[in-house]
């Protein structure tokens, strides 16, 4: 049995997430149809990070196990030919058998996207959130500090999730604005479930002064979903990379 790696790239704008899902079109349910198409026998592929609905990613790592014995230039060759043109397999490779894209990663990298602009450029309209406030970048930017380090992101994660263990490391968080455009990137050992655009959401409100500084402290100190920001628009968001 091999084990084959995968780089993919996609728009998530008509997918329904990542995750097979009944009744509704997903990434994962589109690949694995492709390659049931190529290798001839159903094949069932695990994610770095199940993205939702409308999210995007650049860098998306997947594995499956397969009996084929196609060459992996073959496999890349036959994917690229037959998958819709928002899905793009960036590159391929035989990886050992113990390799778990989802368990073994290490560091995820996030970006929200945001622009100002009370018009957005149709060109990346479905990559941005628009946000028409000025913002405090510099407020942002020192209450995005207090979230770095190990923490429980409880309250930053969607109502309703049943996730036991809500902790998790941040390792650095970056907010940059250029023109029009603000980008809020964020590195972390895992995530919970609308962690990232709730984070985001809440920044913003900060930014624009609906939310102090120090609410972050609070957040984080009662764990309750409620103290928080909203959660930010899907399609603002990108995985960006997932290292090993």
């Amino acid at each position: 049995m091999r084990n084959i790696k995968l780089i993919i790239s996609y728009d998530g704008t008509r997918y329904s997430g990542w995750q097979v899902q009944k009744n509704a079109v997903t990434v994962q349910q589109v690949l694995e149809s492709a390659l049931k198409r190529i290798t001839g026998r159903r094949v069932k592929i695990r994610a770095a990070g199940r993205t939702d609905s409308g999210v995007h990613a650049r860098h998306q790592v997947a594995n499956f196990k397969t009996r084929s014995r196609l060459a992996p230039a073959r496999i890349i060759n036959a994917l690229n030919s037959i998958l819709p043109k928002d899905i793009l397999i960036n590159s391929i490779e035989e990886a050992s058998c113990k390799f778990n894209s989802q368990n073994d990663a290490k560091l995820k990298h996030y970006r929200y996207t945001v622009t100002t602009s009370r018009f957005v450029d149709p060109f990346i309209r479905h990559f941005v959130a628009r946000f028409s406030y000025p913002l405090n970048i510099n407020s942002m930017k020192r209450s995005a500090a207090r979230l770095v380090g190990r923490h429980d992101f409880k309250a930053f994660q969607a109502s309703g999730s049943k996730e036991k263990n809500t902790v998790r490391t941040i390792k650095r968080i970056n907010i940059e604005k250029r023109g029009s455009m603000v980008y809020i990137d964020i590195w972390a050992d895992a995530f919970l479930y609308n962690m990232v655009r709730t984070i985001a959401g809440t920044l913003l409100e900060i930014g624009r002064n609906k939310l102090p500084e120090d609410r972050i402290g609070e957040i984080l100190n009662k764990k309750k979903r409620a103290l928080a920001g909203p959660t930010a628009p899907a399609k603002g968001l990108c995985l960006m990379k997932v290292e090993y």
